[in-house]
């Protein structure tokens, strides 16, 4: 039996130090994703009923892949900065914790590659 208050266990333990940085990569993210989503929802609607050489030929257009990559990879990683916080919340087994820790950062990249390289393969035809 510990007769130590929470605030002696805990003490000496020292911080993390990693809150800080993942706080303002999400502030970041959520800033940078402002521009671009008003941009992605600009496109979009100016791309409505385009067929795909249209899309194709927007796609290579000036600066429009540079903007859609930017925009699937802040998404992605802005999701998975926000899922974590989740999971580190409210799953309270360590085991469980871990694996939707692994898995939502597995998924994430796995879908932000994935959406890129279908952006490439759209704009270079491959």
């Amino acid at each position: 039996m510990d007769l130590r208050s929470d605030l002696a266990r805990a003490r000496g333990l020292g911080s993390t130090k990693d809150g800080t940085g993942h706080w303002w990569a999400q502030r970041l993210t959520a800033v940078a994703l402002v521009p671009l989503g008003l941009w992605f929802v600009y496109a979009a609607v100016s791309l409505g009923g385009a067929d795909l050489a249209g899309y194709k030929a927007w796609l290579n257009g000036p600066g429009n892949l540079l903007l859609m990559v930017l925009f699937v990879g802040t998404l992605f990683y802005h999701m998975q900065l926000g899922i974590q916080v989740v999971v580190e919340d409210y799953v309270h087994g360590e085991a469980a914790k871990i694996s939707c820790l692994m898995i939502n950062k597995l998924a994430s990249v796995f879908l932000g590659v994935s959406s890129i390289i279908a952006l490439f393969r759209v704009a270079f035809g491959g």
